[in-house]
């Protein structure tokens, strides 16, 4: 009994152990570690950031063990060698959830200038463990105005007297420097610096940074942003200077037409903070005080973003920002103490960049100039190598596109007079890039320069500048045409992206109107990693906000008149709800929920019984309108209602998903009230009644979701008869034209949108193609090869508004669309019609990257998908269904990755799970 007993306890041992061996081999690390680590809106690394309670972010890896993730674990440090397992900040520990995206941090209190280390590791959806990530870090700016002790410092550029063409006083550009001496070795600098104006910094005759106008646009009687460098490289041991170059930029420049604002403006000033660590741990701190000296007496003699930039390189002061230069003629700078009124805080998202260079593609002469064509409508500057002679001034003119005589057509840049001058100081080759300016332009036209070299196009070379943020999808097609709009919707959002969302690049206006912003922001969140530009401007938006809750038209506000607009000031209520759809990131939902009910409120005290009465723009240039003004048939007040319920019901949402429940049904109920009105006021049956029957008031109503159940369909029917009014042409403007594609999508009008979609003339996408835009026009009729320039000064030829159907590109035709915020389960539906064979989409979502390709060859429907790990899709597969399909070249058997859910008589609806996959399909023969 005792030597059996003995057996069984060894034998229970062997087996304990050999189960806690399979248990530590399970925990054991053995997969790819989590890549693309990003905090916040998406920072990869960032130094100088701006929030001190930051999100994390990261991608599993596609592997085919990878589909999920089951527990996360996520280390903080102050110190790289702490981690992962003497983390001092924070630590996560295991936690069991599928969370990858947006996790907040809650560890201990983080600080201006502090140093965070993380990384993070995941365990799959079979408790199998990755490695650790690699780590990544990010440095905090000066959160604080607290934290500044410099001082604001600048000359007293007013006394010049110095009046533009607008009687608006002009602020000559200053040179500021100072002389330090270091005597301990440098273990690191940060500079810290911003403007009341725009500037360029150099160290030790080096520039700091490759940023354009810095520090950026914002509500500058609120927050101005300030910008962090790490110029540690650029210290040297004993002497240093240090030399900034200051403009008036958008601060203290003129914008707009209310010239009272701009006839007088402040002058500009620098704000500079140089704080040296050194290897022995002291410190030392370079301010920005009395002891700067400055001119007004350089090269750059004026500067303005409207009016362009003159320089005379005869004032020219080699090695100013070096110490071997003299600055006795130099003046002693004002101080000024920094104001508790005006936040000081580090930059929401990236600065603008010099992106993309675009060379001359032709050059021919006309009276006695040479115009370079670089054939593409671009925003930025020209980097002019031109041969000069001494004392010549070499006078630079831009212009969208040319008159039919070969003569520069700029009536539409109305009052900018967007020239740029440059006086020689020797004979040679010179070398010109505007640097406190930017134009909007396609040719560029060049004289009084040496005639008698013969041009050529390397003269001149477009420097292609906007915010800095990357490609985020691509869309190609079988179609050339469709192809050049989707070049034309891209090219539009980089011309437009230029540190706020501006209406247009080129003439006396580029700002940032509201409505134009709500219209394109979805499509621009396809194309470019844009969800930090926007929560930036969004930022601003709060801040410009009327006490009594209305938006301005325009942010930052310029033109201080107090008035709003309906589907403009609705700007801050779609874009957050829709950046919460693309990203999942409820940050964006609780920054702006406040300001959402403020909107909806203004939208209420503007309103009689629920029926608004607010105006403005309307539906902003739809074409052929029967009473000729640009705001267009659709009645204002049923815009403003529309609009009205819209917002309510966009605020009851944002409230549910932030677990609000009372504001919830207090919003979802206003909503439902506003749409009885709605449908009240304006319908019977689904008709439009005592107003303008327009397309835009249908795509209203059904988009808004405004009408009861039996009149949607009558609805439809009328709209779709408003159409063919329109011998199947579009009659919408700003703000009906993106609602156009989603309400004909959503009730099954592929056919038709298609119609529309291909449309050659007039009113149609394809009709400025067809006339040679390479962007995306203010106006559907901007120029025609048979009458000319629409005769209206106000005829942007980059003006991304019309560029919204880019949405319904990637969600309807190549068939990716979010089913739940952030992508976690996504829809992948393409739409495949006449005249397309094919067409493919790919789009970076929180997850990693969704793919959708399509063919047909003969009556076989080709579709090949990527699904990212952590997530599930939807896939709808046009077919035959009486047929089965291919999976991957094989039948069809069901498996563990793609289910299928349903069939109907012409698609197959699966459940796919992370992968890459191909699937074949026989086509009905009406498909």
């Amino acid at each position: 009994m005792i030597h059996k007993s003995m057996q069984k306890a060894f034998t229970i041992s062997i087996l304990y152990v050999v189960l806690i061996s399979l248990i530590s081999c399970k925990q054991k690390e053995t997969l790819e570690k989590a890549n693309d680590l990003k905090i916040s809106e998406g920072f990869e690394n960032p130094l100088g950031f701006y929030n001190a309670i930051p999100t994390f972010s990261w991608k599993l890896p596609a592997l085919d063990n990878n589909k999920s993730q089951s527990a996360y674990q996520i280390v903080v440090a102050s110190r790289p060698d702490l981690l992962p397992n003497k983390a001092d900040l924070w630590n996560s520990k295991k936690q069991n959830s599928a969370k990858s995206t947006w996790v907040k941090y809650q560890g201990e209190k983080l600080k201006s200038r502090q140093k965070v280390y993380w990384q993070v590791k995941y365990w799959n959806q079979d408790k199998e463990s990755s490695f650790w990530s690699d780590i990544n870090h990010f440095e905090l700016g000066l959160l604080n105005n607290s934290d500044w002790k410099a001082k604001w410092i600048g000359l007293d550029t007013k006394k010049e007297k110095i009046i533009g063409i607008q009687k608006n006083i002009l602020h000559r550009p200053q040179y500021l420097r100072k002389n330090f001496k270091i005597s301990n070795t440098i273990a690191s600098a940060r500079l810290y610096i911003t403007a009341k104006g725009v500037f360029d910094v150099a160290l030790n005759g080096k520039d700091v940074s490759d940023d354009v106008m810095p520090p950026g646009y914002t509500p500058y009687k609120k927050r101005i942003e300030t910008i962090t460098y790490d110029v540690t490289n650029l210290i040297e041991s004993g002497q240093n200077t240090i030399g900034v170059e200051l403009a008036a930029g958008w601060h203290s420049g003129r914008l707009g037409w209310m010239k009272k604002f701009w006839l007088d403006t402040e002058t500009p000033k620098i704000l500079c903070q140089l704080e040296l660590t050194m290897k022995d741990g002291s410190k030392e701190i370079i301010l920005s005080d009395d002891s700067w000296k400055a001119t007004t007496k350089g090269p750059i003699r004026l500067a303005s973003i409207y009016d362009g930039e003159t320089y005379d390189a005869n004032l020219e002061m080699p090695s100013w920002t070096t110490n071997s230069f003299i600055d006795k003629t130099w003046e002693h700078v004002n101080v000024f103490p920094i104001s508790d009124d005006i936040r000081l805080e580090p930059k929401r998202h990236t600065t603008v960049k010099s992106k993309i260079k675009l060379t001359t593609k032709q050059i021919f002469e006309k009276d006695g100039a040479i115009i370079f064509d670089l054939e593409q409508n671009m925003v930025g500057v020209p980097l002019i190598k031109v041969p000069m002679k001494k004392g010549q001034t070499l006078k630079i003119r831009f212009a969208e596109m040319l008159s039919p005589d070969g003569t520069f057509y700029t009536e539409n840049y109305r009052g900018a007079l967007s020239t740029n001058y440059y006086t020689a100081k020797e004979d040679g080759i010179i070398e010109y890039m505007p640097k406190f300016t930017f134009h909007g332009f396609r040719y560029v036209e060049l004289s009084g320069f040496d005639t008698s070299k013969n041009p050529s196009k390397n003269w001149v070379t477009g420097l292609v500048q906007y915010s800095d943020f990357e490609k985020n999808g691509t869309f190609m097609s079988s179609h050339p045409k469709l192809n050049q709009l989707q070049s034309n919707i891209v090219w539009g959002l980089r011309g437009n992206f230029f540190d706020i969302p501006t209406d247009c690049p080129q003439r006396d206006e580029r700002m940032g109107w509201t409505g134009d912003a709500q219209v394109f922001g979805p499509t621009s969140m396809f194309n470019a990693d844009v969800y930090k530009f926007w929560a930036s401007w969004l930022q601003s938006v709060r801040e410009s906000q009327f006490d009594n809750g209305g938006i301005p038209w325009v942010v930052p506000d310029v033109l201080y008149n107090n008035k709003v607009s309906a589907g403009w000031g609705d700007v801050c209520t779609i874009i957050p709800w829709k950046i919460y759809m693309r990203t999942g990131d409820e940050k964006v939902l609780e920054e702006n929920f406040e300001m959402m009910k403020a909107w909806v409120s203004f939208h209420e005290s503007k309103a009689k019984n629920y029926i608004s009465t607010m105006g403005f723009f309307a539906d902003w240039l739809q074409p052929l309108p029967e009473n000729g003004d640009n705001r267009g048939d659709t009645s204002k007040s049923l815009i403003g209602t529309a609009f009205f319920a819209h917002s309510a019901n966009l605020t009851a949402k944002t409230a549910k998903a932030l677990g609000k429940t009372k504001e919830f049904e207090k919003y979802n109920t206003l909503y439902k009230t506003v749409a009885k009105s709605f449908e009240k006021k304006f319908f019977v049956n689904g008709k439009v009644i005592k107003v303008a029957e327009t397309q835009t008031s249908y795509l209203l109503a059904l988009a808004f979701g405004l009408l009861s159940d039996q009149h949607k369909e009558s609805a439809k029917t009328h709209l779709l008869r408003k159409i063919a009014e329109a011998d199947n042409h579009l009659r919408t403007g700003f703000l009906g034209t993106p609602l156009l594609s989603e309400v004909l999508g959503a009730t099954g009008e592929i056919d038709l949108m298609y119609k529309l979609l291909f449309n050659e003339t007039y009113p149609s996408w394809f009709y400025s193609i067809n006339q040679g835009a390479t962007t995306i026009w203010e106006r559907w009729n901007s120029y025609s090869k048979e009458e000319g320039f629409n005769p209206q000064k106000m005829n942007s030829l980059n003006h991304y508004a019309y560029g919204a159907i880019g949405e319904w590109m990637y969600e309807r035709i190549a068939g990716i669309a979010p089913i739940e915020a952030g992508y976690k389960k996504i829809r992948i539906a393409p739409q495949p019609r006449n005249p397309l064979t094919s067409a493919s989409a790919s789009v970076q979502v929180p997850f990693g990257n969704v793919a959708s390709s399509w063919q047909i060859k003969g009556d076989k429907f080709h579709l090949n998908i990527t699904i990212p790990p952590n997530t599930s899709a939807k896939v709808l597969l046009p077919a035959d269904t009486n047929k089965n399909f291919l999976l991957n070249g094989s039948d069809f058997v069901e498996n563990t990755y793609v289910k299928l859910k349903y069939k109907s008589k012409d698609e197959f609806e699966l459940l796919v799970q992370p992968g890459v996959y191909k699937f074949t399909s026989n086509l009905n023969k009406d498909q």
